[in-house]
């Protein structure tokens, strides 16, 4: 694990030294079934400001951040977050009508599920983390049906970027694990 960690470091060092970029996607556990079922949208998700960026963020001491240059994300980490989380919950909830905001008409969505993440980064310690504050509403009416906050953190399988983004997927999974349980 501190191996890990020591590999992120260096290569936050050296990424400032003329380095290719690299980029990285958050993923799925697999696709959502095909067909209806209930609708289920996922969004909008709010990123804390240190982790809404292009960039991959790990924390590198207890108030220290590192931004790594060259290793960045594919897309809009927020839009990557939701369509991840609403894939796996359309698996988890046995549905393929799940969508990502915003979405044409609420008539077509049984629950929507807002994210609010607080943490979302690699860790000295080997891990990666997450903090997300979620709430599902009934719709159209707009209930609030309930609300949690999700803490959880997951060791990198080895070294490198890809190991942690692997690490922040499967945390992204128990996530819509959690979701999915208080939807039932």
């Amino acid at each position: 694990m501190i191996k890990s960690f020591l590999f992120l470091a260096f290569a936050v060092l050296v990424s400032g030294c003329g380095g290719s970029r690299a980029f990285y996607m958050l993923t799925a556990d697999g696709p959502s079934p095909s067909g209806g079922g209930r609708g289920i949208g996922v969004g909008p998700v709010v990123l804390a400001e240190y982790v809404d960026r292009p960039n991959l963020v790990l924390q590198d001491g207890a108030n220290t951040l590192a931004v790594a240059e060259d290793h960045r994300w594919a897309g809009d980490l927020s839009a990557s977050i939701s369509r991840v989380t609403a894939t796996n919950l359309g698996r988890r909830l046995g549905t393929g009508n799940v969508r990502v905001y915003p979405w044409p008409r609420d008539e077509e969505i049984g629950y929507q599920v807002t994210l609010d993440i607080r943490q979302f980064h690699g860790g000295a310690d080997g891990y990666a983390v997450i903090e997300a504050g979620w709430r599902a509403y009934s719709l159209p009416d707009r209930r609030l049906k309930i609300s949690r906050t999700f803490v959880d953190r997951e060791p990198l399988e080895g070294d490198g970027y890809q190991a942690l983004v692997a690490a922040e997927s499967r945390l992204l999974s128990r996530m819509a694990d959690s979701i999915a349980a208080g939807l039932k």
